[in-house]
């Protein structure tokens, strides 16, 4: 009897160990946390930068570390946003970037069944190749496009319905049919896969609402898409318009609306209206970075008063800026000078205009990665001619 016990043990035993192994082989499908992260998520978007800490505090445990590491440099990335063109924060972001990406790969080789191991790899990749893309680095931000790619077909293997990296990989879809003849001999070199420009899109539609983290994200990529590709530009200010009601406090979606209504859609006047309420709420601090968004809005409004043709309204606000000599958003100053020569020169005063260009040239970074200095230069040549 004892003998036949000890066997009895033994099979539970193997039982156990055997649905143990299973259990560790299936696929485990879901977002941990994800309405926690959701908020964190809410308020990156939202440019609520000071409340991310806390919230993600709260958010991992339960979610991942490796998702609030991501949420991490995401909040470090649209910091950048709101200033595009200031490299101050690259260091920064791109440690962080770093560190998701070690992190997420790390847990996709210990745990190489979990579907939200491989989503938040192609996450880190998603948010690198958008900061190499911003400055220029092509070739790598086309290598991160191949390995988000894998990492999404490789989540979606492991759960079909995971709608937020259904909607990534129609993003990818997307713009590897859709990118520049120029740049498809690099993806032939890389041996990237190729895309599907309308399924892509189907893609993205469908998985928009249906997705648990960031649907204020994925509007804000469809209205890109919407708006540079398939020239649709009041479908992209529908989305944008949303955007703003939904996240108030992030000036570069209200700075994104005016410049639809005024490059776009030629509405000068929405434009206007547009970028007169960001000044007001940047003055009031109802948004994020109220410096940089008033001095924005300061020749938003000038560019659209100029239009207008009130040219002498239009220097109030240039003056004002030049007066105050913010030190950002980048350039700022010089942008003013220009903007100034240019009303000065359509209201027929030439020589003010002339002074108005050499100090753009002289207010210049060293970088100028905007060609201040060459655009008030060609200005001076049109003045001679």
């Amino acid at each position: 009897m004892p003998r036949n016990n000890s066997c009895a043990r033994a099979l539970r035993s193997a039982a156990i160990c055997a649905a143990a192994a299973l259990s560790a082989a299936a696929p485990q499908r879901g977002l941990t946390g994800a309405d926690e992260l959701a908020r964190v998520y809410d308020a990156i978007f939202d440019a609520r930068f000071d409340e991310v800490p806390p919230l993600i505090a709260r958010a991992c445990p339960p979610a991942p570390a490796e998702a609030c590491q991501l949420l991490d440099a995401l909040a470090v990335w649209w910091r950048i946003q709101l200033d595009p063109y200031d490299t101050s924060r690259d260091a920064d972001f791109h440690m962080r970037a770093e560190q998701a990406l070690s992190s997420a790969t790390a847990w996709t080789k210990g745990e190489p069944e979990r579907a939200d191991a491989w989503f938040y790899l192609a996450g880190a990749y998603g948010a690198r190749a958008q900061w190499r893309i911003l400055r220029g680095q092509r070739l790598a931000a086309a290598r991160d496009g191949k390995r988000i790619k894998e990492a999404l077909d490789r989540a979606l293997a492991l759960d079909p319905e995971l709608a937020d990296a259904q909607f990534a990989r129609g993003l990818y879809r997307y713009y590897a049919d859709v990118v520049p003849a120029a740049l498809k001999i690099l993806r032939w070199l890389l041996l990237l896969p190729g895309g599907d420009r309308e399924e892509g899109l189907k893609d993205m539609l469908r998985a928009r609402r249906a997705g648990l983290l960031a649907s204020g994200e994925a509007d804000y990529q469809l209205h890109i898409v919407y708006l540079w590709y398939e020239k649709q530009p009041e479908r992209a200010l529908t989305l944008l318009t949303g955007l703003a009601g939904r996240y108030p406090h992030n000036p570069h979606v209200r700075q994104a609306i005016a410049e639809i209504q005024d490059f776009y859609i030629d509405d000068t006047d929405a434009s206007l209206r547009t970028w007169q309420a960001l000044l007001e709420a940047a003055r009031r601090g109802q948004v994020a970075e109220p410096a940089i968004a008033e001095a924005n809005a300061h020749l938003g409004i000038a560019s659209q008063l100029d239009q207008l043709s009130r040219g002498e309204a239009a220097l109030e606000h240039v003056d004002t800026v030049i007066a105050a000599r913010p030190t950002a958003p980048y350039a700022v100053v010089a942008r003013a000078y220009v903007q100034r020569g240019e009303t000065l020169d359509r209201l027929g005063r030439s020589s003010e205009a002339a002074a108005a260009y050499r100090a753009a040239m002289a207010a210049a970074p060293s970088d100028d990665r905007l060609r201040i200095a060459a655009r008030a230069r060609a200005a001076l040549r049109a003045q001679r001619r």
